[in-house]
């Protein structure tokens, strides 16, 4: 009989990861030691996976609030400061505005409506329509926005994320001024310097504010980028992907990951004899539909990857071909031309109709999110997951 299993994903349980640990070994060992538990044989092309946050703590890459104030006032002055876009999320976010708010002595908060980049919804976009409020014009200040709708809580946290920051802002010694809206340009009524939070969209808006006459515009990437009293640091993406730690420290986003996943396929080559791919993954670059987030907090969803992950998906559509080219075949002798046009489709798709409603996202992309949903983000305990499968198609046997 044919093969009836395709794609398996196994969260890998591991030992909790502290700073200085040999990841490469831990990693290593753990996915061999979980194929001889469980049985499965280590292949070819199997994807190893793990999660950003144990390489971060391997590394040891935390800064505190002190740490990110230092690096503020150095940068912006010390005196005024815009802060624009930020993410509604107290695990993301507010101890970075904690050590911004202890680097100056004013902020101006501005936030987007009616939701922020990754999809927390500040307020409902049905209430903002009824109340006339046109969010690609109107600028909202804290008054107005609380006289047209209320004080809202978040419906996942039950926070209202305009009372919290603004109380975050206060305790570490700033005063605070909060208004809403979503043309970067509003904030230079207030103060020339700003640094905008948003990530997927930093690069636009930096632009924006400089050719507005903005003094200083810097993004959370260009915030931690180098050490600070012996911090950690991220030479790339800065505040850009951290994590709450404690109360007065962040994890950031993991640094110079490259040499590990090489290193952890070059140990289990050796041996198993096999050669399996290794990434680094972040969040996964989905959306619920309900709750309407996007997960997508990081800046991108894998900072490291062996080579064989590169590119996108190269798939026919099965359902296209099982209902246009052979729509008259049914039983084996359908199997065997829908299995015949994969085994000589060409290397490249792009464009054909018979790849038409096939993902086209980035391998590690879509990998992320499968790694992401596998995990999760509690107390799984499998920080480590193992993929196989993945580029089989209805061919492999």
């Amino acid at each position: 009989m044919s093969r009836m299993v395709g794609t398996v994903s196994r969260g890998l349980r591991a030992p909790i990861i502290r700073e200085g640990d040999d990841l490469e070994k831990i990693v290593t060992e753990t996915v061999l030691e979980a194929s001889k538990q469980e049985g499965f044989p280590i292949r070819n092309r199997d994807i190893v996976c793990m999660t950003e946050a144990i390489v971060a703590r391997a590394q040891g890459n935390y800064a505190t609030v002190d740490d990110i104030a230092a690096d503020v006032k150095a940068k912006l002055g010390g005196e005024t400061v815009g802060v624009i876009f930020p993410i509604l999320s107290r695990n993301r976010f507010a101890i970075c505005l904690r050590g911004i708010a202890k680097g100056c002595k004013k902020v101006v908060l501005m936030l987007s409506y009616p939701s922020d980049e990754v999809g927390n919804h500040l307020i409902d976009v049905d209430v903002m329509d009824e109340k006339g409020v046109d969010p690609y014009r109107d600028v909202l200040t804290l008054e107005k926005y609380r006289e047209l709708f209320g004080y809202g809580k978040h419906p996942f946290t039950g926070v209202d994320y305009v009372e919290y920051y603004s109380e975050l802002i206060k305790e570490m010694g700033a005063e605070v001024e909060i208004v809403f809206a979503n043309s970067p340009k509003a904030i230079l009524d207030y103060t020339k310097n700003v640094i905008t939070c948003d990530i997927h969209t930093r690069a636009r808006t930096k632009r924006i504010l400089k050719a507005a006459g903005a003094e200083k515009v810097f993004g959370l990437d260009d915030i931690m980028t180098a050490p600070v009293n012996g911090s950690g640091f991220n030479e790339k993406y800065g505040l850009l992907g951290t994590n709450k730690a404690t109360e007065d420290k962040v994890k950031l986003f993991p640094r110079d990951c490259q040499g590990l996943v090489e290193k952890i396929q070059s140990n289990i080559l050796e041996a198993t004899g096999k050669l399996v791919e290794v990434m680094v993954y972040g969040d996964g670059a989905f959306k619920d539909p309900v709750g309407k987030i996007w997960e997508l907090a990081d800046p991108v969803v894998s900072p490291a990857y062996t080579m064989g992950l590169e590119g996108t998906p190269n798939e026919l559509k099965l359902k296209y071909l099982a209902d246009n080219d052979f729509a008259e075949l049914s039983g084996n002798e359908l199997k065997d031309a829908i299995s015949g046009a994969i085994r000589k489709k060409d290397a490249d798709l792009k464009g054909q109709m018979a790849s038409e409603g096939t993902t086209p996202r980035r391998l590690t992309d879509l990998i992320g999110s499968l790694c992401d949903l596998t995990s999760g983000s509690g107390d799984k305990g499998t920080p480590i997951v193992y993929i196989q499968g993945y580029f089989d198609n209805y061919t492999t046997e």
